[in-house]
C-alpha cells in the first residue's frame, strides 16, 4: 500500500491548522461498526462504562485506527511515529439528554503547536438530533471561554465509521440528544513523539499564502496560522517565519506593542504577540521581561511571541530559568520546550531545573527536555531520577520525555521497569511505550516479563468465576 495516497493534502492540513479538526471516513463495512455498537451495548449493560479499558474490552476498535485513511490523517498531523496514549473513553449520550457545556480537554495549554490531538469515532450514524459532538472551529487557539463565539458551533454529524481528528485544545461539547436512541462516541488521545523536521503530509505548497482563509474572521490571524504551518513544516530556526511587514528594528514600536499586551481581548492580544515576533531578536528583552508579570495571560502572550521568534530567544530564556520567581522560571522552561530542537543549548539549564523547589518548574523542565533533546542522551540519567519524583505530573512528564527520546534513553531501562508498578496508570502506560521505543533486547525482555506477570486477561472478573 502506498501510504502517500492516504495522507492529507496541503489544503486539508491548512484547514486543520486554521479550524482545529479534520474528518475522515473509514473503509470498514457498515457491519463492522454495527458489531462495535453491539459490543459497546453489551459492555455497558454488564459492567458500565469501561473508561480506559475501552480497547481491551472491545479490541476490534483497533481496526479503526489501523484504517488507512485514519492512519494517514494521524501521520499527517503528528508524524509517522505518533503514539496512542493510554487515556481513552466511551462518551455515552443518552436519549433526551441536555448535552454538555463547552469545554477543553487539554486544559489551559499555551502552545499553538500540535503535539496532542483527539480522535473521535462514531460506531453509529449520528445526525444532529442524536446529540453529536459540537465544536467551535479555531477555538483551540484560545484558553478563555469569553473568546469563543458559540454561534459558530458545528455538529460533527456523519455516517457510522466517521472519525474526526481534533486539536486537543478545541472547545467542544456533547450536544443535546433529542431522539429516543443511544449515542456512543469513542474518544482516544494521541501524542506526537518527534518534533517536525519535514512535512509529514502530501506537501506541495512552500508558503501558507496559498491557503483559502475565507473562513477566518480576522485577517490578522494569518500570522498565527502561518507560524503553526512553518512549525509543522519543520522550519523552526527563528527569524523570518513569515513575510515581515517590518522594514527595520523599531524599539519604540516594540515598546508600544508590548505595553498593550493584556489590555484587550485574548484574540487581539495574541495577534499583537505574533506581530511583535516579527521584530525577531530585537523584541526578545522586552518579551522576556513580560514573563515576570503576575498575569498568566500576559505571560502566555509573551510565550507565543518568543516561541515564534525561536532560536534568537534561547539565550535570554536560559537566563530566565534562574530567575528568583518560580513563575518566571516555569514560563521560561515552557517556552524553551515549545521552541523545540532549536533550543538545544538550554539542555544543561533545564537539567538543573529538575531539582527546582517548584513542582511546576520541574514539570515543565522535564517536558521541555522531551521536545528539545530528542537526538541526545545527555538528559537521560536526570530524567531517570525524575521518575522517582514525589509529584505525579513530574513522573508522567518524565516517562513521556524518555519515550520521546526512544533509543537514546536505553540507559533508563531499569528505571522504567520500576515505574511499571507506579501508582499512576498513565505513568505505567507511558513506561510501556517508552520501553517499546527504546527497543533494545533488554527493553523487550522487561516488556515480556511485565506481560507475563500482569493482569492480562480482559475477561477475568468477580462475576466470571475465573
Amino acid at each position: 500500500m502506498d501510504q502517500k495516497e492516504y495522507l492529507l493534502n496541503d489544503q486539508q492540513m491548512k484547514n486543520f491548522i486554521q479550524d482545529g479538526y479534520v474528518t475522515v471516513q473509514t473503509d470498514l463495512p457498515v457491519e463492522f461498526h454495527a458489531a462495535v455498537f453491539q459490543q459497546t451495548e453489551n459492555v455497558f449493560e454488564m459492567e458500565g462504562n469501561p473508561g480506559n479499558n475501552l480497547l481491551p474490552r472491545i479490541p476490534m476498535i483497533q481496526e479503526v485506527f489501523d484504517d488507512r485513511w485514519v492512519n494517514g490523517a494521524l501521520t499527517s498531523v503528528l508524524g509517522k511515529d505518533y503514539y496512542l496514549q493510554p487515556h481513552r473513553h466511551c462518551h455515552y449520550n443518552p436519549p433526551n439528554s441536555n448535552g454538555q457545556n463547552l469545554h477543553q480537554d487539554g486544559g489551559k495549554r499555551w502552545s499553538h503547536y500540535t503535539r496532542w490531538l483527539l480522535a473521535l469515532y462514531y460506531p453509529q450514524e449520528t445526525p444532529e438530533e442524536l446529540g453529536p459532538t459540537g465544536i467551535i472551529p479555531k477555538s483551540h487557539y484560545y484558553g478563555n471561554k469569553d473568546s469563543i463565539n458559540d454561534e459558530n458551533e458545528i455538529p460533527l454529524c456523519g455516517k457510522a465509521g466517521t472519525v474526526t481528528i481534533t486539536n486537543y485544545d478545541l472547545w467542544h461539547r456533547a450536544m443535546p440528544n433529542s431522539s429516543s436512541k443511544k449515542r456512543y462516541m469513542m474518544k482516544f488521545l494521541f501524542a506526537r513523539m518527534s518534533e517536525p523536521e519535514v512535512p509529514s503530509w502530501n506537501n506541495q505548497d512552500t508558503e501558507w499564502a496559498s491557503a483559502d482563509i475565507s473562513q477566518s474572521d480576522a485577517e490578522n490571524d494569518v500570522k498565527m496560522f502561518h507560524q503553526v504551518w512553518e512549525w509543522h513544516c519543520g522550519q523552526t530556526n527563528g527569524n523570518g517565519h513569515y513575510p515581515s511587514s517590518v522594514t527595520m528594528p523599531d524599539s519604540t514600536k516594540i515598546r508600544e506593542l508590548v505595553k498593550v499586551l493584556g489590555q484587550d481581548s485574548e484574540p487581539k492580544c495574541i495577534d499583537i504577540a505574533y506581530a511583535i515576533s516579527e521584530f525577531g531578536a530585537n523584541a526578545v528583552p522586552a518579551l522576556v521581561k513580560q514573563l515576570e508579570s503576575e498575569s498568566e495571560d500576559i505571560r502566555r502572550y509573551a510565550f507565543c511571541a518568543l516561541s515564534a521568534i525561536g532560536k534568537p530567544a534561547v539565550s535570554a530564556l536560559i537566563t530566565a530559568t534562574q530567575h528568583p520567581d518560580w513563575w518566571v522560571r516555569a514560563s521560561a522552561a515552557e517556552t524553551l520546550g515549545n521552541i523545540g530542537n532549536s533550543a538545544q543549548a538550554a539542555v544543561p539549564s533545564l537539567i538543573r531545573a529538575l531539582q527546582d523547589e517548584s513542582e511546576q518548574v520541574r514539570q515543565l523542565a522535564v517536558e521541555a527536555l522531551g521536545t528539545i533533546g530528542q537526538h541526545d542522551s545527555t538528559a537521560v540519567p536526570d530524567l531517570a531520577l525524575s521518575l522517582q519524583d514525589e509529584n505525579e505530573r513530574v513522573r508522567r512528564n518524565s516517562v513521556l520525555a524518555l519515550a520521546r527520546l526512544g533509543r537514546y534513553a536505553h540507559q533508563a531501562v531499569n528505571d522504567l521497569q520500576m515505574v511499571l508498578n507506579d501508582d499512576n496508570r498513565y505513568v505505567r502506560g507511558d513506561a510501556v511505550h517508552a520501553l517499546r521505543r527504546i527497543d533494545t533486547p533488554e527493553a523487550r525482555e522487561v516488556l515480556i516479563q511485565f506481560l507475563l506477570k500482569s493482569r492480562w486477561c480482559p475477561l477475568t472478573s468477580k462475576e466470571s468465576g475465573y
